[in-house]
């Protein structure tokens, strides 16, 4: 049996979870009602998918086998992805934007912090670091254009508000309109 290679462990994390994330976001993509998000999502699950089998050869080709570990978060996840929430209630609930870090150092940074990593398995590191900080800005601007059409769509609870005093204004200003033209519209009696 080949030596256990120290990175083997994170080897191994990213062919789970990345496999785990293309099957959500595959059920989430089938299901969206929006184009925009769909083509994202595709995008983005095929990234996930190819992560996954990449860094499951990988492994095999260091001479160990992928180990599945229990996530009962998973079916959770599944569950999110297909149901009728809307697109920036799933991004929200699954979490997708958690790494997502314009500053310096991201969660990626540590990645090359073994140098005993090898060359093939350095690059295929690198390629997966530069499409994870690529989705995660594909991600974000799917999740500010949702939320730009959430707030053209409906008003915000502050505007709201006010909408509703103003409506209240004018059915007061009705009530007391009624009340006065049907003051007027009473005959008088003579004394």
């Amino acid at each position: 049996m080949a030596e256990k290679p120290t990175y083997l462990g994170l080897l191994n994390t990213i062919a789970v979870v990345e496999t785990r994330a293309h099957a959500y976001l595959t059920a989430w993509a089938d299901v969206t009602p929006d184009p925009d998000v769909r083509a994202v999502l595709r995008t983005v699950a095929a990234r996930e998918g190819e992560h996954g089998m990449s860094f499951a050869k990988r492994v095999n080709e260091l001479g160990f086998e992928v180990r599945c570990n229990d996530d009962p978060g998973f079916e959770t996840r599944m569950e999110i992805a297909g149901s009728d929430r809307s697109d920036l209630e799933k991004i929200e609930a699954l979490e997708l934007l958690r790494f997502r870090s314009d500053d310096e150092p991201d969660v990626f940074d540590t990645m090359f912090r073994d140098h005993s990593i090898d060359i093939q398995t350095g690059a295929l590191l690198g390629r997966y670091i530069a499409e994870e900080r690529d989705t995660l800005r594909l991600l974000q601007g799917c999740c500010t254009q949702l939320q730009a059409r959430g707030s053209e769509a409906t008003p915000s609870s502050s505007r709201l508000g006010v909408l509703e005093d103003k409506i209240d204004g004018v059915s007061r200003a009705v009530d007391e309109l009624r009340q006065i033209v049907c003051a007027q519209a009473m005959p008088t009696s003579s004394v």
